[in-house]
């Protein structure tokens, strides 16, 4: 069974906090309660219009939310999970990551975390006026758009803080795992356990091809307010954490943004650090 080189990186555990179903002061609220109840890092979506009944109801957008994040908290890596970068210019979002990974710094070193995929909500597409295209062309404009990206943070001035870790996320063999390979700090997946190991395989195949240590990439994983992912299995951390899988990420909705579920994700993380 195919694992992947993790021993040298310890346990995190994120929140996503769905930016939809609640008022901007409760998102504010639960950032801040995110931070201090000890998360490693916070992150929102790149969406229009939210993705869990009531599908008309507030929402609101990725990037300006970010910003917000970056002077909100002090200690925590945040970022969208996962940009899409169809909806921007590659190099306006490189500047735009820039500029918060600037915000979140505070006199030391930035904390953004550059999410981003390829895009999939339709609707999104269609009601503010961008091309959805192919799962293949959206992918093929991704490869595109990572590299301007890179280039454009080489150019900036001033320069990001640091060199600001790129999630990808997605499962596709042929592309999205070959983009992880080139360009991810971090790959971020929904693959269900059991399937893990042959995506391993294929992510280190690629990794091998393009010349890239395996070990240089975090895998992380969650699941969402949709009701899917690999932790809503049972013993799921136990059966993960072999494999490789450092980073766990759930997802909580508004309105209320309950924290007590990442509790025990906490604890878990605690004790297999050795804290």
């Amino acid at each position: 069974m195919t694992t992947h080189p993790a021993e040298h990186r310890p346990v995190r555990v994120g929140v996503q906090l769905a930016p939809q179903h609640a008022s901007y002061s409760r998102i504010r609220d639960a950032i801040c309660r995110a931070e201090d109840l000890g998360v490693d890092a916070i992150f929102n979506w790149d969406h229009f219009f939210p993705l869990t009944e009531p599908l008309e109801a507030e929402h609101y957008e990725a990037w300006t939310m970010l910003a917000s994040i970056a002077e909100l908290t002090e200690r925590v890596e945040f970022g969208p999970l996962v940009n899409c970068s169809s909806y921007r210019n590659p190099d306006l979002q490189a500047d735009m990551a820039r500029t918060v990974d600037h915000i979140s710094a505070k006199g030391g070193t930035g904390r953004l975390i550059f999410g981003t995929g390829s895009g999939w909500a339709e609707k999104d597409y269609l009601e503010y006026g961008y091309e959805f295209g192919t799962v293949g062309s959206r992918l093929n404009d991704l490869r595109h758009d990572l590299g301007r990206i890179r280039r454009r943070w080489e150019l900036l001035d001033p320069a990001p803080t640091r060199d600001i870790p790129i999630l990808i996320g997605g499962q596709g063999e042929q592309k999205t795992l070959r983009l992880v390979a080139e360009h991810a700090a971090i790959w971020h997946t929904f693959t269900p356990i059991e399937k893990i190991p042959h995506k391993l395989d294929v992510l280190h195949d690629w990794c091998a091809r393009v010349g890239r240590d395996p070990a240089d990439i975090e895998i992380a994983t969650g699941f969402t307010p949709r009701g899917f992912g690999p932790l809503l299995e049972q013993d799921a951390l136990e059966r993960l954490h072999p494999l490789g899988v450092r980073f766990i990420i759930p997802s909580i909705d508004g309105p209320d943004y309950d924290l007590s579920p990442v509790k025990p994700l906490l604890e878990w993380r605690d004790r297999m650090n050795g804290a």
